[in-house]
């Protein structure tokens, strides 16, 4: 995938069969009309988006020299707040649990995380930063605050936020839909 085209909407085809926009040439100002045609392309743009943040995440990790951690661990010590059980991580960062639990064992052993038995529930583990994870998340914040949000053309934080409450939204009326159907 070219860096030019990283954020770009899939290129809607024309009558003709040919790609509406060519390589290199400016994305389409005019989002695919039909709800089919936004309900597989929006899911599709947000995926590679998922990606390239993580790609960002990777490349601020080699600049630390961080290399005994991946993306998707570091955002896992992002997520977490002072002492917070494991379930509460995985609620808060919609991971998958094996997933979690083995990123948490790894966290622990390379000194990122503190793990212990809740006093109330010996099942549960609760996980908190250790001084070098809250040292890493504080300089990663700092990193990631000063990634662009916007080419320069348009936006801005203002356009962000109207995007983040829109995806909101929209994860809202899928999660009713899911639970309530249609109607």
């Amino acid at each position: 995938m070219s860096s030019s085209n990283a954020f770009s909407l899939s290129r809607p085809v024309s009558k003709t069969g040919n790609a509406a926009n060519s390589v290199g040439a400016a994305a389409p100002t005019r989002l695919p009309g039909s709800n089919y045609e936004l309900s597989i392309d929006l899911p599709r743009l947000i995926e590679r988006m998922h990606r390239r943040f993580l790609d960002i995440v990777r490349a601020e990790l080699t600049r630390l020299d961080a290399a005994d951690l991946n993306p998707v661990q570091a955002m896992q010590l992002l997520d977490i707040e002072d002492e917070m059980t494991v379930q509460e991580l995985i609620d808060r960062g919609h991971y998958i649990g094996s997933n979690a639990l083995y990123n948490v064992r790894k966290l622990s052993q390379t000194g990122y995380l503190e793990p212990s038995r809740s006093p109330t529930d010996r099942r549960a583990l609760r996980v908190k930063l250790t001084d070098k994870g809250a040292a890493l998340c504080a300089v990663l914040k700092a990193r990631l605050d000063a990634v662009p949000t916007s080419n320069g053309n348009e936006g801005g934080p203002q356009e962000l936020d109207n995007a983040f409450r829109v995806l909101r939204n929209l994860e809202r009326a899928w999660d009713d839909h899911l639970r309530f159907g249609r109607g």
